[in-house]
C-alpha cells in the first residue's frame, strides 16, 4: 500500500506548511519520521499518534504535551479533520452526517448502531461516476476522490459523536471505492493498524471495475468484498447500471472467481430488488445458475426510494419468492432491510446536497 510521504528527504528544509499532506492517516513510523525531521525526539511521534487517533485532536496547537514554542511553529500543519455541516437522526438511531472538507466539498457518512456494534458507512469519493439508475449519489455526478485522511476522518467523527468505539466499517457510501484504490487501501491499513479495527470487520463494495478486483485480491487482505451485481444478465445490468456496458457480467464474475481462488474468502453479491424490473422468479433462477458453485453469499436489498426515479420496492411476498428460488438452488442468501430510511441515510439514498445546519 502506498501513500503520499509526509516528509521531505532527510536534512532537507522544513517544508511549507501550506503544502503538507494532512497528518491523519499516517502511521507511527511516518509520524516519528516527521517529528524527527523538525528536530524533535522520536518519542513525540508516538505521542502525536496517540493524540490524533485516540484523543481526537484537531490542531497541533492543542497537544499539551508538546513544547509550547514548537506547537506555535507547527500550528498550521493540517491534521485533516472535517467539520460536521449537518446531522440527521433516524428513528432507529442511525445518524447521517454531511461533513465539510477542507476545500468546502461536502461528503456523507452514516453511523449505524445496534446492540453489540457500531458500523460506519464511509464514502470514498465526492459524488460518484458510476450513475446507477436507482442511486441518489449517481444522480449528482462526480467531483473528486477522497484522500486517505478524509476516509479515516469519517470513522473518527462517528466514533466521537457516538462516544462509542466503531467496530465495523463498510465502504458503501458515496463513490466507487475501486476507482480510488490507492487511498482506499491506505485507509484500510490505517483503520486496521492505527484505529484498531480488524480487517475482517471491514467491507469494500464495488460495482466492478476491470482488473481492480484482481488488484485487491493480490493485496491478500482479510476484508470482505461486496460486489453490486443487481441483475442476472448483462442487458438488464446495463439498464440499471449504464456504466457496466464496457465490463460484461461474464468477465466480472470470472474476476470474482479469481478473487476467491487467491484470497480463499467468499464474495458477497449485493442485489437491489426493484419491483417488476429484476425481482421475478425467473431472474432469481438465472442468478442462481450464474452463481452455482461460487463461494459467495447474496445480499438482497429491497429498494430504498429516491425522488429522481419512480422505482418501487417489491412487496414481502415477492421478496420471499425470490429468496425461495435461490435457496432451492442452494445459493446462500439473506435479505437486508436498510436502516436510516427516514433520514435518507439508507443504501442508495446518499447525495451531496448541502443542507443548512440545524
Amino acid at each position: 500500500m502506498s501513500a503520499t510521504p509526509l516528509v521531505s528527504p532527510v536534512n532537507s528544509p522544513i517544508p511549507d506548511t501550506t503544502t503538507l499532506t494532512p497528518l491523519l492517516g499516517a502511521s507511527v513510523a511516518e509520524l516519528t519520521a516527521w517529528v524527527q525531521q523538525q528536530g524533535q525526539p522520536a518519542y513525540r511521534g508516538k505521542q502525536l499518534h496517540d493524540w490524533i487517533y485516540h484523543k481526537g485532536v484537531r490542531s497541533l496547537a492543542d497537544i499539551s504535551v508538546f513544547p509550547k514554542q514548537w506547537r506555535a511553529t507547527v500550528a498550521d500543519v493540517p491534521i485533516g479533520r472535517s467539520q460536521i455541516h449537518y446531522r440527521a437522526v433516524a428513528p432507529d438511531g442511525t445518524v447521517k452526517y454531511l461533513l465539510q472538507l477542507a476545500d468546502g466539498q461536502i461528503v456523507e457518512t452514516v453511523g449505524i448502531p445496534t446492540d453489540k456494534r457500531l458500523t460506519v458507512c464511509v464514502s470514498t469519493q465526492v459524488g460518484c461516476p458510476m450513475a446507477c439508475d436507482f442511486c441518489a449519489t449517481g444522480k449528482g455526478g462526480y467531483k473528486r476522490n477522497l484522500g486517505r485522511h478524509e476516509i479515516v476522518d469519517q470513522v473518527l467523527t462517528v466514533q466521537e459523536d457516538f462516544q462509542q468505539r466503531v467496530s465495523h466499517v463498510v465502504f458503501m457510501g458515496m463513490g466507487e471505492p475501486l476507482l480510488n484504490t490507492e487511498n482506499v487501501l491506505a485507509a484500510i491499513k490505517c483503520l486496521n493498524q492505527d484505529v484498531g479495527i480488524g480487517q475482517r470487520s471491514l467491507t469494500v463494495s464495488t460495482v466492478g471495475i476491470r482488473d481492480r478486483i484482481r488488484q485487491l485480491a493480490e493485496e491478500h487482505l482479510q476484508v470482505t468484498l461486496a460486489v453490486s451485481l443487481h441483475a442476472p444478465n448483462q442487458a438488464l445490468r446495463e439498464q440499471i447500471i449504464p456504466s457496466a456496458h464496457p465490463y460484461p457480467i461474464e468477465d466480472l464474475l470470472t474476476e470474482c472467481r479469481e478473487y476467491v481462488a487467491i484470497t480463499g474468502r467468499r464474495i458477497s453479491f449485493e442485489y437491489i430488488l426493484l419491483a417488476g424490473v429484476n425481482d421475478l422468479p425467473e431472474h432469481a433462477l438465472e442468478l442462481a445458475k450464474r452463481l452455482r458453485g461460487f463461494q459467495s453469499h447474496v445480499n438482497l436489498i429491497p429498494y430504498n426510494p429516491i425522488q429522481e426515479v419512480d422505482y418501487k420496492r417489491p412487496n414481502r411476498d415477492r421478496i420471499q419468492a425470490f429468496v425461495t428460488v435461490l435457496k432451492q438452488q442452494n445459493i446462500a442468501v439473506s435479505v437486508r432491510y436498510s436502516r436510516g430510511l427516514e433520514a435518507d441515510a439508507a443504501c442508495g439514498q446518499l447525495r451531496t446536497s448541502q443542507k443548512s445546519q440545524g
